[in-house]
């Protein structure tokens, strides 16, 4: 432990070094309450640990205070402003129960269990909360053993928290209250209610959306919720799915696992994938012969590959033989690649790619004509000799398939009539709940996806994987979420069993990253997150699985 002669510790808060005695709360150290633009702090990072600015120091440590306009702040201010409304509901309709469900624009719908699902006046709702969050209510944070913890939840009738208390991995836990409503401790809260300053409650049936704006953070899109159907519809799919299953919590989840039903549920899962994808297959049956090109898109760790093989099983079922054609071989030679503002190459930028060669090459191959496809070097980052160029010709009972992140911009397919085409979204769209007010982010679903292909297959450690997420991103919001609406149809890529059998390869790749590595913040609170799980070894999982794509063992080659 770090401390002067005095017995102080010394802190470098927002680049300045003080001394302050062991103990002491991080708030009591802040030379404000808020930051150079008025925005408010929510927590803090303490050597890449977020804590709440409640939590004490005990020994030298590098303290950042992060507002809603840093993804750690945006994080808690999601966390309170739901805890915010369950505490008004409870209140207001305590006859009534809400359930967190899947992210819609800047919000998070919920649905109303009781009063037929519809959603009461919310109007009143929203008027309780910003009183609650004008009389700036203090977030009581309490440290409670297991026994007590259980006792609190059953007398509230909170089942789904009961449920998770089972495999709890210590003895106590904290236990956060406001008005009416109390919760586990997933994360940092805020000091008090009064930081909730920008929300709003919009219908959306069934239910509703609690709203953030980009007024207090540009990490947020401009966009209010809007009603994507295919979206909506895909969601409320998988939520059918769950059901039917008899699980829509971790807590459930554990229970079979614990129970050895598991296996069932991954036959079944895995069955309403087998099912989709052959009625997607069915779709382009019923579209031929003018359908001529598939055009699959989503973003990264989706499992588009493994989905285009086992929708080509299906096809082929149908009487069709997929071709695939690779984008890969149609970029543009490096020097010509367009670049990030701080210089470096957008290789995820449809202008990286040949648009008008591919074009070309499409026209022709839809034509009856044969052609040559180009082959890139990676190494040297141009375009093979014309003489290393492959024949291809399309036959009358061939499908061309082509998968990217820009699969449903048009601008990749222009020459191709939109009556040829039929085109696919895929998504990894998460519709397990840790429990009825915390959601599991679709995101980390993805990340974790990520870090465990990256760790195993190619190369890349835990830290660097977390480190290159931003971008990923970035590009996703960029060049692929914007165009998902124009597609045909979306296949849920997601598994309700998944973060079980992540958790046992993927905990142990988190473990690896530094501790004063900037990563270790992400990868801390992932390993939180997995703690909720019981394990499911991967041999359990079927070896066709788009989860194959990510732990190995695949009957396909990639």
């Amino acid at each position: 432990m770090a401390r002067d002669v005095e017995g102080l510790i010394e802190i470098t808060l927002l680049g300045k070094k003080l001394h302050c005695r062991p103990g002491t709360r991080i708030v009591e150290i802040l030379p404000a309450r808020f930051d150079s633009d008025s925005r408010a702090y929510l927590g803090a990072l303490v050597n890449n640990r977020l804590v709440s600015l409640d939590a004490k120091l005990w020994s030298k440590a590098a303290v950042t205070p992060v507002t809603v306009a840093d993804p750690n702040g945006a994080s808690i201010y999601r966390r309170c402003a739901t805890y915010l409304l369950f505490a008004a509901f409870t209140e207001l309709h305590p006859e009534l129960r809400l359930e967190v469900g899947q992210s819609m624009g800047n919000g998070y719908h919920f649905r109303v269990i009781g009063n037929g699902g519809a959603a009461p006046d919310l109007e009143a709702v929203a008027l309780r909360m910003r009183e609650m969050a004008q009389t700036d209510i203090p977030f009581e944070r309490q440290p409670l053993s297991i026994d007590e913890a259980h006792d609190l939840f059953s007398s509230r009738g909170y089942d789904d928290k009961l449920k998770l208390l089972r495999i709890w991995p210590t003895s106590s836990l904290h236990v956060v209250s406001l008005g009416k409503f109390s919760d586990i401790e997933h994360g940092p809260v805020a000091l008090t209610t009064a930081v909730i300053d920008d929300f709003a409650l919009i219908r959306m049936e069934p239910g509703f959306v609690l709203h953030f704006s980009t007024k207090r953070s540009p990490i947020w899109r401009e966009d209010g919720p809007k009603h994507s159907s295919k979206l909506f519809d895909t969601y409320q799919e998988t939520r059918q799915w769950n059901e039917i299953l008899g699980v829509n919590t971790v807590g459930e989840l554990n229970e079979l696992c614990l129970s050895g039903a598991v296996t069932d549920i991954i036959s079944i899962t895995e069955g309403f994938h087998e099912k989709k994808i052959a009625r997607i297959a069915d779709m382009v049956a019923e579209r031929r012969p003018k359908v001529r090109v598939i055009l699959i898109a989503g973003p990264s760790s989706s499992g588009k590959t493994t989905f285009s093989m086992r929708l080509g099983v299906q096809l082929r079922v149908n009487g069709m033989r997929p071709v695939t054609v690779s984008l890969d071989n149609y970029y543009v030679d490096r020097e010509l690649t367009p670049k990030h503002p701080d210089g470096s190459y957008d290789f995820e930028a449809i202008e990286a790619i040949d648009l008008g060669l591919f074009n070309d090459h499409l026209a022709a191959l839809l034509s009856g004509k044969e052609i040559r496809t180009p082959k890139f070097d990676f190494t040297s980052g141009k375009r093979a000799n014309e003489d290393k160029w492959q024949p291809m010709r399309l036959e009358d009972d061939q499908v061309l398939v082509i998968e990217g992140i820009h699969g449903l911009n048009n601008r990749l397919t222009a020459s191709v009539g939109l009556e040829l085409k039929f085109r696919i979204f895929v998504s990894a769209l998460t519709q397990l709940v840790i429990d009825r007010a915390n959601r599991v982010a679709t995101s980390d679903s993805r990340l974790i996806r990520r870090i465990v292909r990256d760790r195993r297959y190619r190369g890349y450690k835990a830290a660097q994987t977390i480190a290159t997420w931003p971008s990923v991103r970035y590009g996703e919001r960029r060049n692929i979420f914007p165009f998902q609406d124009q597609s045909d149809v979306m296949f849920n890529s997601a598994l309700l069993y998944e973060p079980a059998v992540l958790k046992v390869l993927a905990d142990r790749y988190l473990l690896e990253v530094p501790r004063d590595h900037p990563s270790a913040v992400t990868a801390h609170q992932l390993r939180k997150f997995l703690q909720l799980f019981v394990p499911i070894f991967p041999d359990d999982v079927p070896r066709t699985s788009i989860l194959r794509e990510f732990i190995g063992g695949s009957y396909f080659n990639y």
